[in-house]
């Protein structure tokens, strides 16, 4: 009966330590959340009716040039930054595994051998001295003290504190694998760019080559129209002069080349060497229809968004975890094996037989200002990513609307700087005609080749802005990385 009561008593004790533990737990901070706002208009362009969308398209199957698509496809396989965040998505992996290995029970093997001399007059010590008079020593002696056996631990994940952590681990690994995707779309775009501009430079080097000679003609024919007397010594020099400037001006887009090589030689992860490409058939290329579908689209299709939502996620059960702290933490542990105070009795069944198992309860009660400090810095954190998100989601939008109005006057601009270049073409030979038959002045033919010259030169650009604003709104979708 005295046991029974003594048994009440115990099972009332915890009972109210518990309650109590529960009670001061309950006292929680409060904190502030935020719900991202992902609303986004209905049109890129009012006036145009959404269809498909260009993101799910493969780039092997949206660029047509195969000397690119090969150099992507190295980039793709070789660039360093992508096999660096290759490594970063591991090491995400191997955290969801030590996540997950937190909540189960922790079993460990073990072994120790100590000796130990106390004193005479501790309480181990008189114990000793008793029986070492019944063996006939008088002083406490060295004791040994041999075990192994098996260990074992285990937190019980009553809040989902570990759970959620490891939900957390998963979450960010999902968030690093978008990573290397919206890194894989823009080195997509940046090979792409960067091969149009070496194309459009290898077509500049080649209009400028054109204009200088027909330069040194312009040139030779005023030296012969001196010995005439029809020119005098001014106008030779300025044509000299002019081709002497152009001449020039090779060597700085040679330089360019050179230039632009070497970073697509970079992207590709790979040291310098020449590039293959098509530059012959630059000017008859003809920009590609790209599909904008409607913005609502972008938040599947772009995976900076994608990540941002996942790391809004992990954030959101970032506060749970932390929450989790001001609770209760219930532990099991246990052991088994052999103990003895001499080696030789260390096997001996089942007197050396040693085995343990209890319980623990652990709460928070006085000085928990780092547990709040974790708490609050969770809660700050996700609105941090919803604001973070929220900003990913305007700026896609801003790219896609921008690259879509771009395309459009830049389609625009070509047709006139065209037109342009037709009409400065034709003048240049009307003012060599006028020139020789003395019915223009010699500056008028150096202008006209001039203008000319800039005038070609502005409509490759314009070609390869055009260009490079299709690629630019492929990656603004989303699209480069399946």
């Amino acid at each position: 009966m005295k046991l029974n009561l003594n048994s009440r008593k115990t099972a009332t004790w915890l009972m109210a330590g518990s309650t109590a533990l529960l009670l001061q737990s309950c006292s929680i901070p409060g904190i502030t959340t935020k719900q991202a706002d992902t609303t986004l208009p209905t049109h890129f362009q009012e006036a145009v009716e959404p269809a498909g969308n260009s993101a799910t398209v493969n780039w092997k199957d949206f660029f047509e040039d195969q000397n690119l698509i090969s150099l992507i496809d190295i980039a793709v396989a070789n660039n360093k930054e992508v096999n660096m965040m290759a490594q970063r998505i591991s090491v995400a992996q191997n955290e969801i595994q030590a996540r997950r290995g937190e909540y189960l029970p922790f079993v460990g093997i073990g072994a120790s051998a100590d000796k130990e001399k106390v004193g005479k007059y501790t309480r181990n010590g008189a114990v000793e001295e008793n029986l070492d008079i019944r063996e006939g020593r008088s002083n406490p002696r060295f004791l040994g003290n041999y075990q192994f056996g098996l260990t074992a631990s285990w937190e019980l994940d009553v809040w989902k504190k570990l759970r959620n952590a490891t939900k957390v681990a998963v979450t960010e690994y999902m968030a690093s694998i978008e990573g290397k995707h919206f890194l894989v779309t823009n080195l997509v775009a940046e090979v792409a760019n960067a091969y149009y501009e070496l194309v459009a430079l290898d077509n500049e080097l080649e209009t400028l080559d054109q204009n200088i000679a027909i330069q040194q003609n312009a040139f030779e024919v005023v030296k012969q129209l001196q010995q005439y007397a029809r020119a005098n010594s001014l106008a030779v020099k300025r044509f000299e002069a002019e081709v002497k400037k152009n001449q020039s001006r090779q060597f700085v887009l040679k330089q360019q080349i050179v230039e632009t090589e070497n970073r697509i030689n970079f992207l590709l992860g790979r040291t310098s060497q020449a590039v293959a490409r098509s530059s012959a058939h630059f000017m008859e290329m003809q920009p590609k229809m790209v599909q904008a579908g409607v913005p609502s689209e972008l938040l599947a299709n772009r995976p900076d968004i994608r990540q941002a939502e996942l790391e809004l996620s992990a954030a959101k059960l970032n506060i749970d975890v932390a929450k989790a702290n001001f609770y209760p933490s219930f532990s099991i542990r246990g052991g088994l094996g052999f103990q003895a105070f001499d080696p030789k009795y260390l096997l001996n069944i089942p007197a050396s037989v040693m085995a343990s198992f209890g319980g623990e309860l652990v709460a928070p009660l006085i000085n928990r200002n780092a547990i709040e400090a974790q708490y609050k810095s969770a809660s700050a954190m996700q609105v941090q990513a919803a604001y973070e998100y929220e900003q990913k989601i305007i700026n896609a939008y801003m790219e896609v609307a921008n690259q879509v109005s771009n395309i459009d006057n830049l389609d625009k601009n070509y047709q006139l700087k065209n037109k342009q270049v037709e009409s400065l073409t034709q003048s240049i030979d009307v003012a060599n005609q006028l020139f020789k038959a003395a019915r223009a002045d010699y500056m008028e033919v150096l202008l006209t080749q001039r203008d000319a010259l800039d005038a070609k030169m502005e409509l490759i650009e314009t070609k390869q802005q055009q260009v490079s604003a299709v690629v630019n709104l492929y990656r603004s979708l989303g699209g480069g990385w399946k």
